[in-house]
């Protein structure tokens, strides 16, 4: 039909240290029932996975989550949630792949978990926005001290949010879709998203 503005669809990653929030922030925003690939953690992954701090964690991400949620009626965002674990980190290549950005989640009680991602998506160029997911009970930062504790540069925008409520989570979508949209057109010349 002509006149009817054709959809951009987007892939979006959300990375992020085990336990941070990342299968919450898909599932909150969704449109579609989300697809997850969560399973019940067991003795031999208490050996590996260090649930210190995560109280009631009892199962955990094997492979990804998907979510689609439509952010304007000519945009479409496809979410890939990302495994936390490092022995699953080699999966985030093929994850990554056609992404125009990236969330990373973080923790304030385990900043240190966040690393590991902000390296992944500053060393391949993905943009990419750091959200921190307040979680009851957790200690307050301001954002300036988050920032120099994970050593994020002014230009990446860090977030607080509560990856349970859908607003939040949306806010932190729409605005990597902007930051992401302005290094588009930062190093293409001017272009924006492209077509499909």
């Amino acid at each position: 039909m002509s006149g009817v503005p054709q959809a951009t669809a987007a892939k979006i990653v959300v990375a992020g240290g085990f336990g941070v929030g990342k299968t919450t922030l898909v599932a909150s925003v969704s449109e579609i029932k989300p697809l997850t690939t969560e399973a019940e953690m067991t003795m031999a992954g208490a050996q590996v996975d260090d649930v210190a701090g995560i109280p009631g964690k009892t199962a955990t991400t094997v492979a990804m989550d998907f979510g689609r949620i439509t952010l304007a009626s000519d945009l479409i965002l496809y979410l890939f949630g990302a495994p936390g674990q490092e022995r699953f980190w080699f999966f985030w290549d093929e994850l990554s792949r056609g992404a125009i950005g990236a969330v990373v989640m973080a923790d304030v009680r385990r900043l240190e978990d966040a690393f590991a991602a902000i390296d992944f998506f500053e060393h391949r160029g993905i943009p990419h926005v750091v959200a921190i997911n307040q979680f009851d009970g957790a200690p307050v930062h301001g954002h300036e001290e988050i920032r120099d504790a994970l050593s994020v540069r002014d230009t990446v925008p860090l977030l607080m949010c509560d990856a349970r409520h859908r607003e939040s989570s949306k806010r932190v979508l729409v605005t990597l879709v902007e930051h992401a949209v302005i290094q588009l057109r930062m190093n293409t010349g001017g272009a924006a998203l492209a077509r499909p």
